[in-house]
């Protein structure tokens, strides 16, 4: 499905999951047009084998993207077993767009959320930037350690406590911003340009979201947040201290 004009191999791997066969085949052929390759999947329970298995029509995806409202299995319980033992990019496609709706998705895990309908430029624009970030952390190749922490930016890393923690792309984003800028107050606005590239709704709780799953995810005690510290009506500042000699 590839009709950028680049060699297959370079062309990213997206997954459509849709239960709606029509929906499917043009997300496909529009997703192509933008070199990506893709690959659809009906059912769910199908694209989860093929993950788990590492062996589908395709090699692992760059980014999956996944209707909510399926039977049997839908978008939520499937991104709740890819998020078992994966950070791939996940974006949520539904025809429930409530606000509550889209902070339970990002809660669970998703990396965005676009409601249905919505035009299929909306989504390349959306996948394109998630993937984009993705690949400008990869080439960062610097390591940060500190006091009971260590985070490598190439490779999406994070040790606390000496133990591995696996983060979604979309919350190693926003650890990274607030890392690299850290002793110094990040705003949510800076958060939101930086980390989605698209304008959020004013009172989006997303970047709330994603800050409570990380000091769920870096243990950090309610009474004590030891790595990042919300500053009243400014924003976030990353706390820890640098170990001797970085």
């Amino acid at each position: 499905m590839n009709k950028g004009g680049a060699p297959e191999t370079s062309a990213q791997v997206v997954w459509i999951v849709d239960d709606d066969p029509k929906l499917g085949a043009l997300l496909c052929e529009y997703l192509a047009n933008f070199n990506f390759k893709t690959v659809y999947f009906s059912d769910p329970a199908a694209a989860l084998s093929a993950f788990e298995a590492g062996d589908g029509k395709s090699r692992q995806p760059d980014l999956i993207v996944s209707d909510v409202m399926m039977p049997v299995m839908d978008g939520l319980a499937l991104m709740k077993r890819i998020r078992a033992g994966s950070s791939v990019p996940i974006v949520l496609l539904t025809a429930r767009g409530d606000l509550t709706d889209k902070v339970l998705g990002l809660e669970m895990g998703a990396d965005d959320y676009l409601a249905k309908p919505f035009e299929p430029r909306e989504l390349v624009a959306r996948v394109q930037s998630i993937l984009r970030r993705a690949a400008d952390l990869t080439q960062r190749k610097r390591i940060f350690r500190f006091s009971d922490i260590e985070i490598d930016i190439s490779t999406h890393g994070v040790v606390v406590d000496g133990s591995s923690v696996l983060l979604t792309s979309t919350e190693f984003e926003v650890l990274a911003q607030l890392v690299t800028n850290a002793g110094h107050i990040v705003s949510r606005d800076t958060l939101i340009e930086q980390t989605r590239g698209i304008e959020w709704e004013s009172y989006n709780r997303s970047i709330d979201v994603m800050i409570s799953k990380l000091r769920t995810k870096l243990k950090c005690d309610p009474q004590n947040p030891r790595f990042i510290k919300t500053i009243r009506g400014a924003g976030y500042m990353f706390i820890a201290q640098r170990r001797e000699g970085q």
